[in-house]
């Protein structure tokens, strides 16, 4: 193709600056003569380190400033964790492409050597998830939880310090940044149930901008869109935010489909899980089966916390 540049706009962590470079290189092999050009912006998730995400809007404030450039077309393309990416966006920007997917699940970090057997019984352990936090004391309910901010170099310099017994971080970000020796022990998806497309990227580009949506086009997993779409099927039907407890995630094995999904109050006082499986090809019914279970089971109430 013709030189052409685009600029691509990211959060600065490590983590978003390593999935920038993910995509830069890959759309550059894929068209020669392409230039990629990453555009750092600084979000407000970024900025507010002194309280919990819920205190102040949820992980949507990692993706309004980002989709902000791209509106205002100052980028062309824009990455995200697809778990911090809204189920509601603006109508003039779109999905664009969902690139193949990493580990899904969350694990628990422990200091290099050591062992879950060597953690007392009332260990401290950080995340910063209420989602993870009310699912792993199902597990350990003798566990005492601590929310914790900052990237993952952050988090691990906490545990390793002695801040925190362990953390709970997503499997994702840890092998993405090359610490996946850190992972001391994978929670599997039945029990702790991973984010809403925990694991995948997010693309995102403006709905109208044809040559741009072509271009990312031989980035695109098609079993990676088929999952993330039906978790956030479910997410839209439920009404949920990005504050919410709730954990949905797709496993596809040739053409099966598992959707597993947990909710609970903020408290963690009171929670559903429950899953649905069938043909991949009713991905959007299976959802569909999963909300009327969760509706049967309270989870109206559950968000408004009635």
């Amino acid at each position: 193709m013709a030189e052409r540049t685009l600029r691509l706009a990211t959060r600065g962590s490590a983590l978003a600056l390593w999935q920038a470079r993910y995509v830069q290189r890959r759309l550059e092999e894929a068209h020669p003569g392409l230039r990629v050009e990453i555009l750092v912006v600084k979000t407000s998730g970024d900025r507010i380190q002194d309280r919990p995400l819920l205190e102040v809007g949820g992980k949507g404030l990692f993706v309004k400033e980002i989709q902000a450039a791209l509106l205002a077309q100052e980028a062309d393309l824009a990455i995200h964790s697809l778990k911090d990416y809204p189920a509601q966006n603006p109508k003039a920007l779109c999905l664009a492409c969902v690139p193949a997917r990493e580990d899904p699940r969350d694990a628990l970090v422990l200091p290099l050597g050591e062992g879950p057997e060597a953690l007392p019984e009332d260990a401290l352990i950080g995340t910063g998830s209420l989602r993870r936090a009310h699912q792993v004391r199902r597990l350990f309910p003798s566990w005492r939880l601590q929310g914790i901010r900052g990237n993952v170099e952050t988090r691990l310099r906490k545990v390793d310090g002695g801040e925190i017994h362990g953390a709970v971080l997503a499997c994702a970000g840890l092998k993405r940044l090359g610490y996946g020796d850190r992972i001391t022990r994978p929670f599997s998806v039945d029990e702790v149930v991973p984010a809403v497309g925990q694991g995948a990227l997010a693309v995102e580009a403006r709905r109208g901008d044809r040559e741009v949506l072509s271009l990312v086009e031989p980035l695109e997993d098609a079993r990676a869109r088929l999952c993330v779409e039906a978790e956030r099927w479910f997410l839209r039907g439920l009404g949920g935010s990005c504050t919410t407890p709730l954990g949905i995630h797709a496993t596809l094995d040739r053409d099966w489909l598992v959707l597993r999904g947990f909710l609970a109050t903020v408290a963690g006082d009171r929670w559903i899980a429950d899953r649905v499986e069938g043909s991949a090809d009713e991905a959007p019914r299976l959802a569909d089966r999963l909300l009327r279970a969760f509706d049967r089971r309270g989870a109206r109430a559950l968000l408004s916390g009635g």
